[in-house]
């Protein structure tokens, strides 16, 4: 098969394309064929190892010390069923699905192997792959913080740093859970961020939300420059801190900060589950959340669109298109 490969660490130029072996799916895992994938900011990472503070060591012995240990990047996929293992139950050939590979990767190709029981669900309804492709890690992430922050029907969220892919879906995700949410972004995407359920939107360029009056129940920082020390005026009493983006220093210092002032810090790593998928796709095929696509690009555009990711104006989400005659 087709796989878009990283041999080392580096910029876009260093994906490249090459044939690999198709993966043989074991008794309990399905082959997908893989119709539409993405491109996230954690792939940007990963491919050139620029991680927050204090994760450096900790990843490159996860992912590779000297180079890339799995060499096909990629966490998010959507497509159909091409074969499924003697054990599995839940799928068959020609089912649509979706799946969220995760830290294991490999959605970079035209066929990814994923375990039955794993981060997999059924797309619901005639949801577009690239849109399926779409749900899983801003769905997941924004649905992992906003669960920690135990948020309550009736409460105020402000989402900091509004119209990327986790942001986007963190607007859409409160608003179903019936909070009232502040977006904080640039002026360009105010429409945007309204269009996904923003009741209010704040110009990071010509307002500061610390420095007002309003306070907040929950702040979900995407964009990694509302650290506690500057949000904390902006909690309400018993108010909660998702630091999504967070370095080593304030992962340490989150534990410490949430004994203080009534105010609770949350931060670590989002986790996705098949349930958290299947919640993903009830609300897609309600309405209540759809992913923002900004741009598509082709298989052997992979490196452009890192480079538009690391631009750091991309608009929710970007979409590997692989197969667009279907």
């Amino acid at each position: 098969m087709n796989a878009m490969i990283y041999e080392r660490y580096g910029g876009p130029e260093v994906l490249h394309p090459r044939e690999v072996e198709t993966p043989v799916p074991g008794d309990d895992e399905i082959l997908i064929r893989i119709h539409a994938a993405t491109v996230t900011s954690g792939d940007c990472r990963l491919r050139s190892m620029n991680v927050p503070p204090g994760f450096r060591l900790m990843s490159r012995a996860m992912f590779g010390l000297t180079k890339p240990r799995r060499q096909i990047l990629g966490t998010e996929l959507a497509g159909v069923v091409e074969s499924a293992g003697a054990n599995v139950r839940r799928y068959c050939a020609g089912d649509r699905v979706f799946a969220f590979p995760d830290s294991t990767m490999g959605t970079y190709a035209e066929y990814k192997a994923m375990p039955e029981d794993g981060p997999v669900a059924h797309i619901p309804g005639d949801i577009p792959f690239e849109t399926a492709a779409a749900l899983s890690f801003g769905g997941t992430t924004a649905l992992h913080f906003l669960r920690k922050a135990k948020l309550r029907e009736g409460e105020t969220v402000l989402v900091n740093g509004a119209s990327g892919g986790v942001g986007s879906a963190a607007i859409q995700i409160a608003r179903h859970m019936g909070a009232e949410v502040t977006a904080v972004c640039s002026a360009a995407n105010a429409e945007l961020v309204r269009s996904l359920g923003a009741a209010h939107v704040i110009d990071y360029a010509t307002e500061d939300f610390t420095a007002g009056a309003r306070r907040y129940d929950v702040i979900v920082d995407t964009a990694g420059t509302a650290p506690f020390a500057r949000s904390k005026h902006a909690l309400a009493e018993n108010g909660r801190l998702c630091l999504v983006l967070a370095g080593m220093p304030q992962l340490l210092a989150a534990p410490l900060q949430s004994m203080s002032g009534g105010r609770k810090v949350i931060a670590g790593v989002a986790t996705g589950t098949a349930e958290d998928l299947e919640y993903l796709a009830d609300l897609a095929e309600a309405g209540s959340f759809t992913p923002f696509i900004d741009r598509r690009f082709p298989f052997d555009g992979i490196p452009d669109a890192h480079r538009h990711v690391e631009t750091g104006r991309k608009r929710g989400n970007v979409v590997i298109t692989m197969h667009p005659d279907d």
